[in-house]
């Protein structure tokens, strides 16, 4: 979990009141919570006040966060960069779009096998990757602020990060 503090965001108890006791209530909780922080995480004093104000073990509310890749328990940059690495988009070339779009972007050190997102040091962008967006067909793919890039190549790709206003030229 992360060690980094923060305050719960606020409203946080309007969304749990709102959901509290349904099936299915924790996914839903989060996934609000989530979208009221400014830099789209989930911070330990929101997930132990989500544990606390729904009577779940926090266990339960830490295992269900690292469990589906969309939440994120550190802070993530203002731009969202997912690169596919599903087989499809492997052979077609997506290990290449994820070099390029960490180097344009400054970020350096980043091991796939260890993690599956980080952020620059600018907060400029996060940069993640998922094992399939289920887009086969039209590999490789990359979701570049919640709309789906389909054939991507490096080119059309640095195109794309140069739009959000970072690394022309490069």
């Amino acid at each position: 979990m992360t060690t980094t503090l923060s305050s719960a965001p606020p409203n946080l108890d309007k969304i749990i009141e709102a959901r509290k006791g349904r099936p299915g209530a924790l996914l839903g909780i989060l996934e609000d919570a989530q979208g009221l922080e400014e830099h789209r995480y989930l911070s330990e004093e929101t997930l132990r006040r989500i544990a606390q104000w729904t009577e779940t073990p926090l266990a339960t509310v830490y295992s269900v966060a690292t469990f589906y890749s969309f939440f994120n328990l550190s802070p993530q940059g203002k731009h969202s960069i997912v690169v596919c690495r599903g087989t499809a988009c492997h052979t077609r070339g997506s290990l290449e779009l994820l070099n390029s779009a960490l180097a344009r972007l400054g970020i350096e050190g980043f091991r796939e096998d260890e993690a599956n997102s980080i952020t620059s040091l600018d907060a400029f962008a996060s940069v993640r990757t998922v094992a399939c967006f289920g887009q086969c067909a039209l590999a490789p793919v990359v979701e570049i602020d919640g709309v789906l890039h389909s054939r991507i190549t490096v080119g059309r790709l640095a195109s794309a990060i140069a739009a959000l206003g970072k690394g022309g030229g490069k």
